[in-house]
């Protein structure tokens, strides 16, 4: 049993101010992976993971239920409030009159009386129906960002959540949806990582009380090939220096810019591994060397063909 204490990241706007564990493990399902996601929660949650990050769309939310079902049964935790849970409301739900009932239908597959983050999975809006992926622009219908938020205050209203919150927007699109937020966002969820440092937002985010998760903290995604955070001689370098792994360097980074991350490895030791970034620091030639790595989004999104305008610019 681990005894890492995984520090939490108290969020604005939520009802529970026990907080957020920095470090997630993302559910999206691994194609490549011969564990499920049932066994790699349980076994995270032997290690000391508190937080998981599931979404409507990954069809994974009936798995992560029966395993937090199983964990409260074997004792390993005490109580489901020890646990942090998201998910996120897809995009042919991301309309005013469906939000209260697709977060009801999540709820209902998890088992939960309550989740602690329900999100805004995309800042767009597709035809009701069901979900697939990559979406088709022809099933794109104009995204009511004001009417949708205020259903998801509804959603903290009524105690299904503790905290509301988004993923993947902008600056801009944060300052759209905070003109007129009665409950201002906790959370945007968002890609970061040592190839796409996202400094903007991140001084955006400080700014206005809003707590960044990184996803795809690793680099790891949509493409096969080179992986420019990974595969990096510099930050190689840096690891060896430390003693440690390329993957923990990676991570140390992200925390050490007040940064939540989600992390998708459900192989064992390298859960383990993931955990191992809080006895340790990054120096300020470390620094230097980090902020000159070459940067480039490797989510660039949900639709097909792309969006032009969906980051509205932003770097």
């Amino acid at each position: 049993m681990s005894t890492t204490i995984i520090p939490n990241l108290v969020l604005h706007s939520s009802s529970d101010q026990r907080g957020m564990p920095v470090i997630g493990l993302g559910t999206a399902p691994e194609a490549a992976s011969k564990v499920s996601t049932k066994e790699a929660v349980l076994e995270a949650i032997k290690q000391g993971y508190r937080h998981f990050d599931a979404a409507a769309a990954y069809g994974v939310e009936q798995a992560l239920g029966e395993a937090i079902t199983q964990a409260l049964t074997l004792g390993l935790v005490q109580s489901r409030e020890e646990l942090f849970i998201t998910t996120k409301l897809w995009c042919t739900d991301n309309h005013p009159h469906l939000v209260v009932p697709a977060l009801h239908k999540s709820l209902r597959t998890l088992q939960l009386e309550y989740l602690d983050l329900f999100l805004i999975h995309w800042p767009i809006s597709a035809k009701p129906g069901k979900v697939t992926y990559p979406i088709e622009q022809s099933e794109l219908v104009p995204f009511d960002m004001k009417g949708v938020w205020a259903a998801m205050e509804e959603c903290q209203r009524l105690g299904l959540t503790k905290a509301i919150g988004v993923s993947n927007f902008s600056c801009k699109k944060l300052e759209e949806l905070l003109s007129f937020a009665t409950i201002p966002p906790s959370v945007n969820q968002v890609e970061i990582n040592l190839a796409w440092q996202q400094k903007k937002l991140r001084d955006f985010c400080r700014a206005k009380g809003i707590t960044l998760t990184a996803f795809s903290p690793l680099r790891k995604g949509v493409t096969r090939g080179t992986n420019i955070a990974l595969d990096n001689d510099v930050v190689k370098a840096i690891a060896d220096a430390h003693g440690k792994t390329i993957a923990q360097v990676c991570l140390r980074w992200i925390y050490e810019q007040g940064v939540s991350f989600v992390v998708k490895s459900y192989d064992k030791e390298r859960m383990k591994q993931n955990l191992q970034i809080f006895d340790w620091s990054l120096t300020g030639d470390d620094y230097k060397k980090i902020s000159q790595i070459n940067q480039d989004r490797l989510i660039k999104g949900p639709t097909n063909p792309l969006l032009n305008d969906l980051w509205d610019e932003e770097l």
